[in-house]
């Protein structure tokens, strides 16, 4: 390093694969900017190319098998740099924890198999702010380096440019926040270069300064590098060393006094946690969907022999990771990409529906169940490696007056119909029961006639009031909330005002909104149309709630279950409004609140503060009940929103926002033009509230978030032996603060792939018991530690591997 310092000159080409174009211009302008960067390479021996997203070497290999020749020389030279080594440039909020992780599992992979190397700089330039989690996975997939640009400083405040970015496990990465832009418009370069010098600060005087033509793609051109050339000559300026971000990360990692951050990286575009709720609940449902039929396929594969689907389950995931894409799952592309992005999602959703069936349907048919003169079974799945009691709703044909469910031990389940998909006719049934099931296991029930059904006592209801064992609801007529909600086992009221009250705020942001952090200009709200009793039995109770405002309409089914220790409500939203958004309240009776969230892979609290915030499945709020000093609080898990926001002992779900698609500020939209906007009609989703002693580290609320998203799997059979039993388990995990997510086959043999991690903070030892292999076996985690378990199908050793499923930690 000379004494005037030095610029790494980092060539690449943001390239977008949609927003306000469509993937197949995307496609071509990948192999347009490709060419361009083999061409500028005969141009200039020095030249150095950097570019990420495993997607797009996929696609030219497909498509121009000579050129991905070219492009693999030029890596074996060291002149093309891999970066990123995920599948595309995600958004950095919204996919779970395994969707991060798969992204580089897929993406590494194809990277050492083409190219005989992996990327080592995670590389996100333009994602809207990133997870206080990904330190832990980036290394974990083989990045010890991590590049971004987003937020800025004018968003927030870091130590600088160059620092060790820790997550909540420990990990930690050398990460580098890029100065003033990724890309460059103008042909001299000298400008950008001058601006980048204001960014030089003693010790640390090199730097990295990218250019390029981006987001359309482009890359380098002539003009830059002539440019960089003459600049080079100029004595007042630092080295420009043509490079790569890898070169620059080698050069600067033992430069002492690198300060440290352990924060999440946050906030730009607070809009987009809410922004399209299609594409937010689609890539929620895929996600879901993949895992569970990983889980189902494992088990049919090592208990039955079957084949394991790998190459159509990798084929889905890829569906999933490129439309997790920042600007498509950020909701910021234009509308037509939504179609594209639908089908590709509908796709995966569609190959796990058919995984999931196939291996569920060939297990139960190997559960032995004598044939019994009118009576028809029921296989009922569960797919957590826990223990779960969970509603179980399926369409049957044929019940009869007198006809009883019963367990596989002859005893009686409270069994009830509800309202059929179907209204032909009345043989079609729906029935609802709330069955108990064994960790990662299957039961078996019976519907037998003339059965004599016990008399199971109804859960209470009125005109709008229920209770169960657990709570007492009453809603109120006007608003259509929330009045009371009485825990029962704490005596305490759960709110301290209306509760799930659907606020209307005003937002005339654009679609990312910028500059804006919070929606809270309330302007109106929902008002009750009806309160209705709408189903009753010894199963649950529901109240619907039909309420409006303006031209749209809300249908809110609130639910208490016999046995169930939580308020389900079943939404389904009309919405007709512009540059709105709206959200849903609950004001917890508490004092001193701390708000938390589920992180990919982790959990973190935050202020309460009322700036939007983005979060998986649940959002916490817990505090101290000033009438007796306990702690207590108020968990909201949801199956398809991301975002939320918390204000004193108020948390909030934003439903939605209303904005024009793909409207960047400063433009103005033409009042005398028509414009699309998002989320107009028809959505449904599922929201849970559950109260809990404690904080929300004692809670299990992320398994109780998978129980919600993962639901049991039930199947009406016939008869037939078999060589499983009535009710077996397969794997169980303790304690409750590990959760297990992934059971799967392994990618290089036929060993089993267990993926845990520590959901509290706080170290625990878990216990692992694996019957279907004949194992158990002990693992300590440290707080919110992820760890992989490679399991041999014989004796062989079990062994910790990283997110990629090779040797080593990272």
């Amino acid at each position: 390093m000379g004494e005037r310092g030095t610029f790494h000159m980092i060539g690449n080409a943001h390239i977008d694969p949609v927003w306000l174009w469509d993937w197949r211009e995307g496609f071509q302008e990948i192999k347009a900017s490709f060419r361009s960067a083999l061409d500028r390479m005969k141009e200039y021996p020095d030249f150095v190319f950097t570019c990420s997203s495993a997607a797009f070497y996929a696609w030219v290999e497909h498509n121009d098998p000579a050129m991905f020749e070219e492009i693999r020389q030029r890596v074996q030279e060291g002149r093309w740099a891999l970066v990123g080594g995920w599948w595309v440039e995600p958004d950095c909020n919204i996919p779970g924890g395994e969707a991060f992780v798969r992204q580089g599992l897929y993406a590494q992979r194809y990277f050492q198999s083409r190219f005989g190397r992996v990327a080592r700089v995670g590389y996100n330039p333009d994602s809207f702010g990133h997870a206080a989690t990904l330190p832990q996975i980036l290394l974990k997939s083989g990045m010890p380096y991590y590049t971004f640009m987003r937020p800025g400083p004018h968003e927030q405040n870091l130590p600088g440019r160059l620092f060790w970015w820790g997550s909540p496990d420990g990990s930690r990465v050398l990460t580098f926040r890029i100065p003033y832009e990724y890309t460059t418009w103008g042909k001299d370069l000298e400008v950008h270069v001058r601006k980048c010098l204001t960014e030089v600060k003693p010790p640390f005087d090199t730097l990295m300064c990218f250019y390029g033509v981006g987001n359309h793609g482009g890359g380098p051109t002539r003009e830059n590098l002539e440019s960089i050339r003459r600049l080079s000559a100029d004595p007042e300026l630092p080295e420009l060393r043509l490079s790569h971000p890898e070169a620059y990360f080698e050069a600067v990692e033992g430069t002492p006094g690198i300060p440290a951050w352990h924060e999440e990286l946050q906030h730009h575009a607070s809009g987009c946690y809410a922004a399209h709720s299609g594409i937010k609940q689609w890539n929620r449902r895929a996600e879901n969907a993949l895992l569970l039929a990983e889980k189902l396929a494992t088990l049919a594969h090592v208990r039955l022999g079957r084949p394991y689907p790998a190459q159509a389950l990798e084929h889905a995931w890829k569906r999933v990771l490129f439309n997790q894409f920042h600007d498509i799952l950020a909701g910021t592309s234009l509308e037509a990409a939504y179609e594209d992005a639908r089908n590709e999602l509908g796709e995966a959703l569609s190959i796990a529906s058919h995984v999931a069936n196939d291996a569920a349907q060939a297990l139960s048919w190997q559960v032995d169940i004598p044939a019994e003169e009118g009576m028809k079974p029921v296989v009922v799945f569960n797919p957590h490696p826990w223990a779960v009691r969970a509603e179980v709703e399926l369409e049957y044909g044929g019940l009869k007056e007198g006809d009883a469910l019963v367990d596989e031990r002859g005893r009686q389940v409270p069994l009830q119909t509800v309202r059929s998909g179907a209204t032909v006719s009345g043989w079609r049934k729906r029935l609802a029961f709330v069955a108990e099931l064994p960790a990662f296991g299957h039961r078996l029930y019976r519907v037998k006639p003339a059965a004599r059904p016990k008399a199971h006592p109804w859960v209470g209801a009125g005109e709008n009031t229920l209770e169960n064992r657990f709570y007492r609801l009453t809603l109120d007529p006007q608003s259509g909330a929330i009045a009371s909600l009485y825990d029962k086992a704490r005596d305490l009221e759960v709110f301290k005002g209306l509760g799930a009250q659907a606020l209307v705020a005003e937002d005339r942001s654009d679609t990312w909104s910028h500059g804006v952090l919070r929606f809270d200009r309330f302007s109106g709200a929902f008002e009750a149309e009806s309160v209705r009793l709408y189903e009753q039995g010894p199963v649950k109770a529901v109240l619907r709630v039909r309420s409006t405002y303006g031209r749209s309409v809300l249908l809110q089914d609130f639910t208490l279950y016999h046995d169930l220790p939580h308020l389900e409500v079943r939404v389904t939203l009309d919405w007709r409004e512009r540059h709105k958004a709206l959200k849903l309240a609950f004001p917890a009776n508490l004092h001193f609140p701390q708000a938390a969230y589920e992180a990919p892979y982790g959990a973190l609290t935050r202020p309460t503060n009322g700036e939007e915030e983005p979060g998986q499945g649940w959002a916490d709020l817990s505090g101290v009940y000033r009438p007796t000093g306990a702690v207590h609080g108020l968990a909201l898990l949801n199956d398809a929103k991301y975002s939320y926001s918390a204000e004193g002992h108020t948390l909030y779900l934003t439903v939605l926002r209303s904005p024009i698609y793909a409207h960047h500020d400063p433009y103005v939209p033409d009042p005398q033009q028509e414009y699309s906007y998002m989320d107009q009609g028809l959505q449904r989703f599922t929201y849970w509230l559950l109260p809990h002693a404690g904080s929300w580290e004692e809670a299990g609320l992320s398994r109780r978030a998978l129980e919600l998203h993962q639901r049991p799997v039930a199947l009406v059979e016939s008869y037939h032996a078999g060589e499983l039993r009535p009710k077996a388990s397969f794997l169980e995990v303790s304690p409750a603060s590990v959760v297990p997510t992934v059971l799967k086959k392994a990618e290089d043999s036929d060993a089993l792939v267990l993926r845990l991690y520590e959901s509290t903070g706080r170290a625990a030892r878990a216990r692992v018991a694996l019957p279907l292999l004949g194992r158990t076996l002990e693992a300590d985690f440290g707080p919110y530690e992820i760890k992989t378990l490679l399991i041999p199908r014989g004796k062989g050793e079990v062994r910790e591997v990283n997110l990629l499923e090779w040797e080593g930690s990272s």
